[in-house]
């Protein structure tokens, strides 16, 4: 089974990387539930600034590497403010003040102000989502789930078995297109490779099932190799996202 890149040490032994990753999925998720139900343009901004920060001063994540893991997903954001600008409700409405017009297309400050709320808040969601994911390591994630939050162990490994997988497709998508090529034949996409790559998923989940079964997953009561606690640093960080939150909401009135 092929790991996938593990999180780097320095990320690792950082504030972050040492919190139970239970402690970070609940401030992120505490944050997200935050931003749906929030209006307003100044909150996201506050999230998304205060993510940043923290992950590059207390998760150690390098402003190159999180902006480079940011800039996708913030392209995401900018095409949603633009198609929400162009095709926004307001831009109907007579009442609304018209800012510009391009042919047919009328744009209104009010379209603008709903559109730019709805892309703060995909800026913020990217935020929080990159620095959670780049300062957690997908097997500590598993261990914290089974331990501390009593997920069965045939789940939460067998999701970490698939997750690491992920990137045996692209090997098996090499293999098969040279073998076609060594057959003479195209090694160009062709519906064939699907059914070829189903097929390798299949062995694998099958030898993974089987991997797990011999090791008495699901069997009963086990030890583990790696133990995860709570800590004074996760009372730490759950009270520091408190008051974020907190901060966002007064100064977003």
């Amino acid at each position: 089974m092929i790991a996938v890149r593990p999180v780097a040490d320095e990320r690792a032994t950082s504030v972050l990387g040492r919190a139970s990753p239970l402690t970070k999925l609940g401030a992120a998720f505490l944050w997200l539930v935050a931003l749906a139900v929030i209006g307003g343009h100044v909150a996201p901004v506050v999230v998304a600034t205060a993510a940043i920060v923290a992950g590059i001063v207390l998760g150690r994540i390098g402003p190159p590497d999180l902006l480079r893991a940011l800039l996708p997903l913030w392209s995401v954001a900018a095409i949603v403010v633009l198609s929400n600008i162009a095709f926004g409700a307001a831009n109907t409405d007579p009442s609304a003040t018209e800012v510009a017009r391009i042919g047919p297309l009328r744009v209104t400050s009010e379209a603008i102000s709903a559109a730019t709320a709805v892309g703060l808040r995909v800026v913020a969601i990217a935020a929080v989502g990159v620095v959670v994911a780049l300062t957690t390591e997908p097997t500590r994630l598993v261990d914290a789930l089974v331990q501390q939050g009593r997920v069965p162990e045939r789940f939460g490994y067998g999701a970490l078995a698939a997750y690491q997988a992920i990137p045996r497709f692209a090997e098996d998508l090499t293999t098969l297109r040279q073998a076609r090529r060594l057959r003479g034949l195209r090694g160009s996409w062709h519906p064939r490779i699907l059914v070829g790559l189903l097929v390798l998923a299949i062995r694998h989940g099958d030898r993974v099932a089987l991997a797990m079964d011999a090791r008495g997953f699901g069997s009963g009561p086990r030890t583990h190799y790696r133990i995860v606690r709570w800590t004074w640093l996760d009372g730490w960080l759950a009270a520091l996202a408190v008051v974020v939150l907190t901060l966002a909401v007064a100064i977003g009135g």
